[in-house]
C-alpha cells in the first residue's frame, strides 16, 4: 500500500485554511496506481455475494464503476440533490457549517440486494452515512463501506460502525 499512499498529492490549506486536502487524482492518473487499487479491492470483494456497488458522487463513481464491472455487477450513484432524472429519495446529512442531501433513484436497489458502497475517502463519515440511510430505506442490505484513503482522526470509522456498519480502507492518513 505504500506505493499508493505515495500515489495521493496532499494539498494544504484546500479549501480552506488548516485542510490537509488528500487528491486521489495523482493516483487515477497513474495506470500501475489505479490498476493496483482495483485490484486490491476486487480480491477483497470477489467472495462477497454482492449484487450492486453504490458510488457517492463524485470521485466514488470512479472506482465504483470500475470495481462494479470487474465483479460482473450494476453500479448505481448516489448523486447530490438535484442531480438525478428520475424518481428519487433524498436523505440530508451535516457538515461543519450547514446541511447537505444525497439522493437515489427509487428503483436503484432491489429488497434485499447487497449492497457494496464504495467513496474515495472516508473523514466524518456524514455522506457515508447518508448513503447507507438511502440504501437501507430502500430494502438494500449494506455489505461494507470502502474507501481508498482514511483519515482516522476524524473518527468517521467509528460511527459507520456504531451504526452496524463494516468499514474497509486501502489507505491511513493519520495526524499528518
Amino acid at each position: 500500500m505504500d506505493y499508493l499512499k505515495e500515489k495521493i498529492r496532499t494539498i494544504p490549506h484546500w479549501p480552506r485554511q488548516g485542510v490537509m486536502f488528500r487528491d486521489i487524482t495523482t493516483l487515477l492518473k497513474d495506470p500501475k496506481g489505479l490498476s493496483q487499487a482495483i485490484s486490491h479491492l476486487y480480491d477483497r470483494y470477489k467472495e462477497m455475494n454482492i449484487n450492486v456497488v453504490a458510488g457517492i458522487e463524485s470521485r466514488g463513481f470512479i472506482h465504483g464503476a470500475i470495481l462494479a464491472e470487474k465483479l460482473g455487477v450494476g453500479f448505481v450513484p448516489i448523486r447530490k440533490k438535484g442531480k438525478l432524472p428520475g424518481e428519487t429519495l433524498q436523505e440530508e446529512y451535516n457538515l461543519e457549517y450547514g446541511s447537505d442531501a444525497l439522493e437515489i433513484h427509487t428503483d436503484a436497489i432491489n429488497q434485499g440486494d447487497n449492497v457494496l458502497i464504495v467513496d474515495d475517502l472516508i473523514a466524518t463519515a456524514g455522506t457515508s452515512l447518508a448513503a447507507v440511510n438511502l440504501i437501507n430505506r430502500l430494502g438494500g442490505n449494506v455489505i461494507e463501506c470502502s474507501f481508498i484513503i482514511e483519515l482516522p482522526d476524524l473518527k468517521g470509522r467509528e460511527k459507520l460502525e456504531q451504526n452496524g456498519i463494516k468499514v474497509f480502507s486501502l489507505i491511513k492518513f493519520e495526524g499528518d
